[in-house]
């Protein structure tokens, strides 16, 4: 909210140059949240995965966590007014390798009732194998 205070003191006083560099710095800060928030939901799709491949099993709250995570992921990443997308596919298949570290450690706190550590989890499961689950599941819901 500061950052639209100054851009308009920018504006009132002239100062062009100044209102057009603070307006691409909140271009960059929106950016910047909307890949934060699509990491996340990244994170969340991967621990259920994970979870799922570790357990062979799954449940209808891992199922409705996955297909909410990737609508989350899709509506996020959707550039509303300016059309295409935040994150291209190959930005988006980074940011996914990216945040599998992560999703294995909290997964090992909730897979086999938190048993197991990250290291344990890792053996059961197969890295590649779910990462192009992932990947191919938000392909499939960004068509």
């Amino acid at each position: 909210m500061e950052e639209l205070f100054e851009l308009k003191n920018h504006i009132e006083q002239g100062r062009y140059d100044d209102a057009l560099a603070l307006i691409g710095e909140m271009e960059e800060m929106s950016r910047d949240d909307k890949i934060n928030k699509i990491e996340s939901y990244m994170e969340i799709l991967l621990i259920h995965l994970i979870k799922q491949h570790a357990e062979r099993r799954s449940t209808r709250s891992w199922e409705k966590s996955i297909r909410n995570s990737l609508e989350a992921i899709k509506r996020t990443n959707k550039r509303r007014k300016a059309g295409g997308y935040y994150l291209d596919a190959g930005e988006l298949r980074s940011a996914l390798d990216e945040v599998f570290q992560n999703a294995l450690y909290n997964a090992s706190f909730e897979a086999f009732e938190g048993v197991l550590t990250e290291s344990e989890l890792s053996g059961k499961v197969d890295e590649d194998e779910i990462k192009k689950e992932a990947w191919d599941s938000i392909l499939k819901q960004m068509d």
